[in-house]
Order: C-alpha cells, then sequence, then structure tokens
C-alpha cells in the first residue's frame, strides 16, 4: 500500500470500479489470469465494502504490473510508483525523475485532456466551452483550447467537471462502464460531450495495448482511475461549485 494509503478515503464506488479493472474484463467476466476472486477477502468484502479488501487488491494489481515489465518482477510485482512511470512513459507523458507520484499523475491527466481537446471538433469545443460559462460569440480554435486548458489548471468546480469528464470517457471505452456520476444535470451533459473528443485518442491507447501486452489493459485504465481518486480525495475543493 505504499504511497496509496489515500485509498482508504476514497468512495466504496471508486473503489468497485477500481477493483473491477483489475479483476473483471470489458465484458464483465473475470480475467482468466486474476487470482483476487477467489479469496476470502473477495467474497467477504465484494462489492459493498472494498475497503476492507484494499491491501489484496493493491497486491494484484501489483501482480498485473509486473507482467507489464516483461516478468522482471517476482513476488509480489513492482511498487505502484514504478507501474505509474511505466504506464506514463507509454503514453508519452513528460515527467522528470524528480517528479512526485500526483505530479506524474496529473501530467498523464493533463495529457488525457488535452489530447482530447485537440482531437475534437469546433462544434464540440463550443459546447464544452458553452456548458462552463463561457462566451463563443468570437469563437476561435485556439483561443478555446486556451481557455480551457486553463480552466483544467485553476482548481475549484469547472476543473473538477473537466476531469470527471474525461476520466468517465476513458473508463467506459477501456472498462466498458463509466464512473458512478453525482445527480448533476451540468456534470452529465459534460461528460456526454467528452465522449466524441476522447475516443479518438483511445484507439491510440488500445494500438499500444495491443503492442505492448495485455497487462496493459489492467495498468492503464487502474492507473487513470487511482489518479482521479487522489485528486478527489486531495482536493475536495473541486467538488464546490
Amino acid at each position: 500500500m505504499k504511497n496509496l494509503e489515500f485509498l482508504y478515503c476514497a468512495s466504496n464506488e471508486d473503489l468497485r470500479l477500481l477493483c473491477d479493472i483489475v479483476v473483471k474484463d470489458k465484458e464483465g467476466n473475470y480475467r482468466l489470469t486474476e487470482d483476487l476472486s477467489g479469496t476470502d477477502a473477495f467474497k467477504k468484502n465484494y462489492p459493498d465494502n472494498i475497503r476492507g479488501m484494499l491491501p489484496d487488491l493493491v497486491s494484484e494489481f501489483r501482480e498485473f504490473g509486473g507482467n507489464s515489465f516483461a516478468n522482471l518482477f517476482r513476488g509480489e510485482g513492482p511498487e505502484y510508483a514504478e507501474i505509474l512511470r511505466d504506464v506514463a512513459r507509454h503514453n508519452k507523458v513528460n515527467f522528470n525523475r524528480n517528479s512526485t507520484d500526483e505530479q506524474v499523475e496529473q501530467y498523464l491527466l493533463q495529457k488525457l485532456f488535452n489530447d482530447s481537446l485537440n482531437g475534437a471538433s469546433d462544434e464540440e469545443l463550443k459546447k464544452i466551452m458553452e456548458e462552463l460559462g463561457y462566451p463563443t460569440t468570437n469563437f476561435t480554435r485556439q483561443a478555446a483550447i486556451s481557455t480551457l486548458m486553463i480552466a483544467w489548471k485553476a482548481g475549484g468546480f469547472k476543473s473538477y467537471i473537466l476531469l470527471v469528464s474525461v476520466v468517465n470517457a476513458v473508463m467506459k471505452f477501456l472498462v466498458g462502464r463509466g464512473l458512478s456520476l453525482a445527480t448533476n444535470a451540468g456534470l452529465t451533459r459534460m461528460a456526454s460531450i467528452m465522449m466524441g473528443p476522447i475516443g479518438w485518442i483511445l484507439t491510440a491507447v488500445w494500438t499500444l495495448i495491443d503492442i505492448a501486452g495485455p497487462a496493459y489493459r489492467v495498468t492503464i485504465p487502474a492507473v487513470i482511475q487511482i489518479a482521479y481518486i487522489r485528486q478527489s480525495v486531495n482536493h475536495p475543493s473541486h467538488l464546490l461549485a
């Protein structure tokens, strides 16, 4: 659980999605290579008390991380920090040797968002701007992308809406179901809008998975979900309108 203690503060819904990423494929079937579902901890705690089996869940995740390192690791698998940086490198995320785990996660999430904006149509960008309350009368593509990137980095509720929308779209494409969204009409609309722009960048992600190996079907969405949970837990001000 090194550097992942914050998971104990996450909602059961977010933890259950993380668990499903690790033990189930996109169709909802248990992975042939997972062992967690056969344990007493899983049978006792899944699906209503994932917090009660967190050490077992993290251990299973690390095993998949070891597979992505071509079996260089034995036993418990690599630490989360190594899996995170492996995923970041494979997604062409820039970071340096002194970057913290949270910084690398932020760079990864930001790259997903930036790539999705660059892949969005002008109409999609206008919808995103309007949903966040920005004027589009004198719309230009470059100005819209700059404005949205500033909103992403600024924190607060607009940043949170963009974060949730991106992660939700990623999960729907890679895992088969999205986050458990709060009953917020604006959040639901934005999540729907972001499904289009995020789609094309995930084609590259799937290509990476096919080339690099099936373990990335677990490690890539799991790292993104963990990064999202850390932001939700460490920066609750995002949740405030």
